[in-house]
């Protein structure tokens, strides 16, 4: 009997470039989704991003995502899930940015309840993960959400919503903006001056069109960036599973 595939590499030719030969290191699924998103003139984000990132932007906009979602199943390859990071709410806070060809997510921030995973990913990931308080509920297919930023010295945050669906879930079509703002297949970080990608792969987003009750929502704040108008683009997911790589130089080929 042949070696199961795990469900996110069972079809590839969606992507916009191979796998990487290396095997994957790290299995995880995200649950529960909003993709809450803003445009942005492209110069509120000057001097956020390392010079070797170009931003990306679709019909003259820059976008600031807003992605609260929650994290299952979170263990390495070749091991069994570590207590206390298997299942935990995220929320993180991005934009889109692309280097050597390559399209990704650059992280202005991700904030999580699990200590552990926080710090071991901003050791293994130079992520700038934050340690926060939250909730997360679903119910009737509506999710209730809540974060406060705990991390000692961050800069204080809080984010509060229901968000839901209101469409069928279909996949984004190439070239539209919900593929723009969804159908990304790398992150890049940053350490020691040097630039940084790591792979991820899973099947199209099963996005649905959505609409959101935003409470609180302050993540944006450090960044000081133009007054954030509203309401947000929403789309949401149910669940996709996914895979990871471990970083490595975008010079590496």
């Amino acid at each position: 009997m042949g070696r199961e595939v795990h469900p996110a590499l069972a079809i590839t030719d969606h992507r916009p470039w191979a796998l990487p030969s290396s095997p994957w290191f790290m299995r995880m699924d995200w649950e529960h989704l909003a993709f809450l998103h803003w445009p942005l003139a492209p110069r509120a984000l000057d001097g956020l991003l390392p010079p070797e990132l170009e931003l990306e932007t679709h019909d003259g906009d820059a976008f600031l995502g807003v992605v609260p979602f929650l994290m299952t199943n979170v263990r390495h390859r070749l091991a069994p899930t570590v207590p206390g990071t298997g299942v935990f709410p995220e929320l993180n806070v991005r934009t889109y940015v692309t280097a050597g060809g390559k399209p990704g997510v650059w992280f202005f921030s991700l904030d999580a309840t699990s200590r552990l995973a926080v710090r071991m990913a901003r050791h293994f990931f130079a992520l700038p993960y934050f340690d926060a308080r939250m909730s997360i509920e679903e119910a009737g297919g509506e999710v209730r959400y809540r974060h406060e930023r705990t991390h000692r010295g961050a800069w204080p945050a809080s984010f509060t919503a229901r968000y839901r669906p209101t469409g069928e879930p279909l996949p984004a079509a190439p070239g539209s903006l919900e593929y723009f703002l969804t159908e990304r297949y790398c992150l890049y970080a940053a350490r020691g001056g040097r630039l940084l990608r790591a792979d991820v792969a899973h099947q199209p987003w099963p996005l649905q069109s959505g609409e959101v009750e935003l409470e609180r929502c302050s993540m944006a704040d450090s960044l000081h960036l133009p007054r954030l108008g509203a309401p947000p683009l929403v789309h949401v997911a149910r669940r996709v599973e996914t895979v990871a790589w471990w970083l490595r130089p975008v010079d590496t080929p």
